[in-house]
């Protein structure tokens, strides 16, 4: 059938099905100022049932895990499309459209034909490959090779504002570097950001490196195992790339790219005067020294690559200031997850009904809850439901650098990514928050909903870097990802146990589906109504928010933001 036509058929069938989805569950109105009457009014369409029934519809199998640039990512991106255009919500994409297209390159390790062999006095390592060490694939050049002397660089950090240097005293110059993850212990969103892997690739070639291995550590693989990289190679790597066709953090410098086994690891450190456990010890604590190693390493890269496209979805709610509207609030989040992979208990597609249909389902009754609301808010707003974030944020970090709009009037983003909706709500977890105004924002509203702010429980996550509001922070946009905490008011209940085993056992897998249990869509709506008031109180105030003086992330980039 000609793509007109399906595209026309499904667009029918979408419809259909958002007005079943528009049910109302009449909610309590939060007792509030007078003035806040419209956002007690719109808050109240936020609905449990409406939350489900769009959740069911992207987690369904026949979207098929909706991977990057697959069929089944492009009908839930029409979905949300619809969904928008039955709010009333105007087209914020390319040539006056619901879709921005980004353009990804997709890239395999042909694992046949690559290969890593490391050498200590002229006899190799027993390495094997996706069981000893993984690959990464090179972007740009179907195949090279390196060989050269591997220096350890602890974590590979150089940050001159936090007076640290993993470099200092090393000669890495034409040399491979070994590093392990995480950073040093430096205030956690700091860490999170010199924890990233695109940062250390861009310090170790600032230093001359030619190559990197990435070390695993038992803190690394309780995060995410190993093997679970290794499955992960059932799916495409993917790059973004720029007006130019260049794709994103590349460094052609660098010649070869690695990630060892905790085993592999051990190996690499033997007869280097310094064990393993010495080091895995001493990344845990955050203090690390680098030295040389007794071994040379020779990377081969052979990469299969092909250039594709893959949309971001882009609605727009025009504000009802005549100064404020050309101003913009941005609500994202990623409706992309793994697709099709290995299959686990017979069952193979990764339906990403918390990672990230949840957060999907939020936006969508957020902007629903703002299109009802009378008057409308001052500022406007863009929705925006970006693809590619299990790839590395691609779609955000795409229109952060290419907005739909002119990038000065965007003056915040608030970013929903895996809703923990598993018990009641009782607190929340505003990642990235304590950097700017935006803190204000989350503590008036939990203030307004009866819950309570607590920290980041688990800094050595990363999780400041890891989701779709970072792509804004290096922009110079003021950004925050409130989530779900740990705590419950339930003494039957405890969360923190709850969401570490959904993290151990669902995350990331095939049952993160529509049949797992302890889903609480009415925790899920109240999270919603909070994250509508931190953007109801960001499109009300005059002033934007603004970077905190002296803040690390504003030092860096507010000025790509004028």
């Amino acid at each position: 059938m000609p793509p007109s036509r399906r595209s026309v058929s499904l667009t029918q069938l979408l419809a259909a099905i958002t007005a079943s989805l528009l049910i109302l569950t009449p909610l309590p109105t939060i007792a509030t100022p007078a003035d806040a009457a419209a956002a007690d009014q719109a808050m109240s369409t936020i609905s449990p049932d409406a939350i489900r029934a769009d959740m069911r519809f992207l987690a369904d199998d026949a979207l098929e895990g909706r991977g990057t640039a697959t069929r089944g990512h492009e009908i839930a991106a029409k979905y949300m499309a619809t969904r928008f255009e039955g709010m009333g919500l105007q087209p914020a994409g390319d040539n006056d459209s619901y879709f921005q297209s980004v353009p990804i390159r997709s890239l395999r390790t042909n694992t046949e034909k690559s290969s890593l062999a490391i050498t200590r006095n002229g006899s190799p390592l027993a390495l094997a490959s996706n069981t000893d060490f993984v690959i990464e694939p090179d972007p740009v050049r179907p195949a090279l090779s390196v060989d050269a002397p591997v220096v350890f660089v602890g974590f590979g950090v150089t940050a001159p504002d936090q007076h640290y240097d993993d470099y200092k005293s090393l000669d890495v110059k034409g040399k491979i570097v070994a590093l392990a993850q995480g950073a040093p212990n430096f205030e956690s969103s700091i860490k999170a950001h010199y924890s990233a892997p695109e940062v250390k690739a861009k310090i170790a070639s600032e230093h001359g490196a030619v190559g990197v291995i990435a070390i695993d550590d038992p803190v690394s693989e309780a995060v995410y195992p190993f093997a679970k990289f290794v499955r992960d190679l059932a799916n495409p790597d993917f790059r973004w790339l720029n007006k130019e066709g260049q794709p994103s953090d590349y460094f052609p410098q660098l010649q070869g790219a690695v990630f060892l086994s905790i085993p592999a690891t051990r190996q690499l450190f033997e007869g280097s005067g310094h064990s393993a456990d010495e080091i895995f010890k001493g990344a845990k604590e955050g203090k690390l020294s680098g030295f040389p190693l007794p071994v040379t390493a020779r990377i081969h890269t052979v990469t299969e690559s092909k250039d594709v496209h893959s949309p971001n979805v882009v609605a727009k709610l025009e504000g009802s200031d005549p100064i404020l509207k050309g101003e913009y609030l941005v609500y994202s989040a990623h409706l992309d997850h793994l697709g099709i992979g290995v299959p686990k208990n017979g069952d193979a597609i990764y339906n990403g009904a918390l990672d990230n249909a949840s957060g999907s389902a939020t936006i969508l009754e957020v902007a629903q809850a703002f299109a009802r609301m009378n008057p409308r808010p001052r500022r406007s707003i863009l929705f925006l439901s970006v693809t590619g974030e299990e790839a590395g944020e691609l779609g955000s970090e795409y229109f952060a650098h290419y907005p739909t709009v002119a990038k000065n009037s965007i003056v915040a983003d608030i970013n929903v990514d895996e809703v923990f909706m598993l018990y009641p709500l009782a607190d929340v977890i505003a990642f990235g928050a304590e950097h700017t105004s935006l803190e204000s924002v989350i503590q008036r509203a939990a203030k307004r909903m009866g819950i309570v702010e607590s920290p980041d429980p688990m800094p050595e996550q990363t999780v400041f870097i890891r989701s779709d509001q970072y792509s804004f922070v290096k922009q110079g946009i003021p950004a925050v990802m409130p989530s779900p905490g740990f705590k419950s008011d339930n003494p039957k209940i405890n969360a923190m146990q709850r969401a570490m085993k959904w993290m151990d056992d669902t995350y990331h897998e095939p049952n993160d589906d529509m049949n797992q249990p302890n889903l609480d869509f009415n925790a899920a709506a109240n999270f919603a109504r909070f994250t509508f008031l931190c953007g109801y109180y960001v499109t009300q105030d005059t002033p934007r928010p603004t970077w905190n003086k002296g803040d690390f992330f504003g030092d860096q980039y507010a000025h790509l933001a004028p």
